[in-house]
């Protein structure tokens, strides 16, 4: 995969891009990344990218001009690369949307800052925008590394345990389960015996009943878009009536 990063601090990336998960995708070839300072594709001796909006307003707006020859210039060779902008008004990230992306060859990040970008950016350059929360950042670099980070870690032979990404939270729609390592008891705080009980078949039976718990009781709704056996159904109706029990 191939993700360039278009920034006007491209140093910001420096240390993400050298370290841990993404230097070892780096490393093994499976991920090209690249950080891109868009005002060096700014028109005229000042290199200016930014200007005061015409109506008037505060602060200043990105121009267009600049992010769109920087996309010309990264897509002569590509083919349908995903262009997408990081914006507090984008769609929701989600680890579902990581996994779609993860599936494509070319991704293209357009971090702003001021006040925004022309709109002209978002109707006629862009594919799509994502945000990862409703709060506004300084700029959209921070946004872009967590994306990057999360779609990066799902492609395949980058993890050191291929079956570490479809374990992970919300992969199966459901939060993860608990861990454990050694010692078995650390002052008194005890390993559950089932997961040292050598039965591989109770051991998933049991992860995912912690799993499902978990979720019932930290993201609740998410339990509407999974498909429930009768069992996890009448299970989660336990947990329910002992819930009310406690309150009364």
């Amino acid at each position: 995969m191939k993700i360039d990063i278009l920034t006007l601090f491209p140093e910001m990336f420096d240390g993400v891009f050298s370290s841990s998960i993404m230097k070892k995708a780096s490393d093994k070839g499976k991920a090209s990344l690249r950080a891109v300072n868009f005002r060096e594709y700014a028109e005229g001796k000042h290199k200016v990218v930014d200007d005061y909006p015409y109506g008037g307003g505060a602060g200043m707006v990105l121009k267009p001009q600049p992010l769109f020859d920087a996309v010309a210039d990264l897509t002569k060779t590509a083919e349908n690369p995903r262009i997408i902008l990081m914006c507090p008004q984008g769609e929701r990230f989600t680890q579902q949307k990581a996994e779609e992306l993860a599936r494509e060859k070319h991704l293209i990040f357009l971090c702003g800052h001021y006040e925004g970008y022309d709109e002209r950016v978002r109707q006629h350059l862009v594919t799509e925008e994502i945000s990862i929360g409703d709060y506004v950042l300084t700029g959209g670099e921070l946004g872009a590394m967590v994306v990057t980070d999360s779609v990066v870690r799902l492609l395949p032979g980058v993890l050191g345990n291929e079956q570490s990404a479809p374990q992970d939270s919300f992969s199966s729609g459901l939060l993860e389960h608990p861990h454990y390592t050694r010692p078995a008891d650390f002052r008194g705080m005890k390993v559950p015996d089932v997961l040292m009980s050598g039965n591989h078949k109770y051991i998933e039976e049991w992860r995912r009943t912690e799993s499902l718990k978990r979720t019932w009781e930290r993201r609740p709704d998410l339990l509407a878009s999974i498909e429930l056996t009768e069992k996890e159904k009448q299970q989660i109706e336990s947990w329910e009536a002992e819930k009310q029990v406690d309150l009364t």
